[in-house]
């Protein structure tokens, strides 16, 4: 095996496979540098793709969308465990890693386990079981990704005390779990555990449910956790430390007593600690080239996700927000086009899709009400709700709601918001008209499938219309 490469890679998740085979497409020899068994990442072992299939597997045994429609209860048993009720995980993780070294193989790019490290701008040593291999390269991306953020006064360590990519291995369904961080993550195992029966408790230490989103959207996330999902939400609270009582049941300290003190002890079966990530950079040997993390593990880049050290480069979780799958992709393609000079793709579209998967689920791209008055843009919004809806009457989705921003002098739209099933895939039709300049007109134009939820677009277009016809 050669020890010279024009690139190399570290780390195999969605941003190292799409950079590498972005660079070896071009006709450049790459080498990627995994330390896990299998390439894929978080994404596909412990994060994005497992938690999704929670999720179905919640929404069908449950019985979540036919409670209301047909009368349907169902109980699980107390004593399942989480992974066999979610055994097609493995399925999914197996076959997407043999789809990835595919890929890697298909491009003649070089898979290679074992744990990297800088020796010098120009070399890492690799270690693993069978010695350490140093290898030099032209350029290097770095693609470490994330690891849950673990706080000294929460004990990952204890047996019933979880962090995101630990909490899948459960051994059973508790009746009571308490989650601390109401961000993306958080909810996201909320609504899947209270679908399955268990009594979830979600702490948030700000004010306001997931303040990037639409308020209304928030607002309207949080009523349907509340009402649909029962889940017991405490905002503004801010918890203290995790710790075992003399009887070993398990609590948490929550500081919303008199100056902060201790108030609030919640008692649970089991914890998971969600209150943010940070950037796997321990051990790369980013020191020894005059590189360093922030606090929070990220590494700062340009705009070409190009660090201090001309041929580094950096992208996905580990360069911190927006940390999506779906970004990581674009700025590895970015990255390794800048490196080599690739007239390919010179940049990230400014217009990113979000996509929260709780339940209901969530999507969100262009402007919020909220951004649009901070920026002093005349707008109008349009809504539709699915219990409106044919597709949504069928289904049983009675909370889902599409609301439009569009701009009033223009009347091009600037925002789409959507809370209810399908929500993700929904997003992209907005997201279309707003990256060609659509306005309002194109959704009215349009023809729709019936019954559809993509229909939903065009009476929250005529909705926004009758905003348009008054006086702003």
């Amino acid at each position: 095996m050669s020890d010279e490469f024009d690139l190399v890679v570290i780390g195999a998740g969605p941003a190292g496979e799409k950079g590498a085979v972005q660079a070896a497409y071009f006709g450049h020899k790459v080498l990627v540098v995994e330390k896990a068994t299998e390439p894929g990442g978080a994404a596909v072992h412990t994060g994005t793709l497992p938690s999704k299939t929670l999720r179905e597997t919640a929404l069908y045994l449950s019985g979540y969308r036919a409670r209301d429609m047909y009368g349907v209860s169902m109980q699980l048993d107390s004593h399942a465990a989480v992974p066999r009720l979610i055994a097609r995980k493995d399925v999914i993780a197996t076959t997407e890693s043999a789809r990835i070294r595919a890929n890697l193989l298909k491009h003649g790019v070089e898979l290679a386990h074992g744990t990297a490290s800088f020796v010098e701008p120009n070399t890492v040593e690799i270690a693993s079981e069978t010695g350490k291999r140093r290898v030099k390269g032209k350029f290097f991306l770095i693609a470490t990704g994330s690891v849950p953020r673990n706080p000294p006064d929460v004990p990952i360590s204890e047996p019933d005390v979880y962090d995101s990519d630990e909490i899948l291995s459960i051994d059973e369904l508790p009746n009571r779990l308490v989650v601390l961080g109401a961000g993306v993550i958080g909810c996201e195992y909320a609504c899947m555990f209270a679908a399955l029966g268990v009594k979830v408790v979600l702490v948030e230490a700000k004010t306001q449910f997931l303040p990037f989103l639409d308020h209304e959207i928030g607002q309207k996330l949080e009523e349907v956790m509340e009402s649909s999902l029962n889940i017991e939400i405490l905002k503004g609270a801010r918890w203290g430390a995790v710790h075992r009582a003399p009887s070993g049941r398990l609590l948490c300290d929550l500081m919303d007593g008199p100056n902060g003190t201790i108030g609030t002890v919640l008692e649970c079966e089991k914890l998971l600690f969600a209150a943010g990530r940070v950037g796997n950079t321990q051990g790369l040997g980013l020191e020894s080239i005059g590189l360093k993390a922030d606090p929070r593990g990220a590494i700062a880049v340009n705009e070409h996700y190009q660090t201090t050290v001309a041929n580094v480069y950096a992208t996905g979780d580990v360069i911190g927000f927006p940390a999506l799958a779906s970004t990581s992709m674009e700025q590895a393609r970015v990255a390794v086009c800048h490196a080599f000079g690739i007239d390919y793709k010179q940049a990230v579209d400014s217009l990113l899709p979000y996509g929260i998967y709780t339940i209901p689920e969530v999507s969100t791209a262009g402007e919020t009400e909220e951004s649009a008055r901070a920026q002093h843009i005349d707008y109008v919004v349009g809504r539709a709700f699915f219990k409106d809806n044919a597709r949504g009457l069928i289904q049983g989705d009675v909370d889902g709601i599409l609301k439009l921003i569009v701009h009033r002098q223009t009347r091009r739209l600037i925002g789409v918001h959507i809370l209810g099933d399908r929500a993700t895939e929904l997003v992209h039709i907005g997201q279309a008209v707003m990256a060609l300049g659509g306005t309002v007109d194109v959704l009215i134009q349009m023809v729709f499938n019936y019954p559809t939820l993509a229909e939903s677009y065009k009476y929250a277009a005529y909705s926004a219309l009758g905003a348009l016809a008054k006086p702003s």
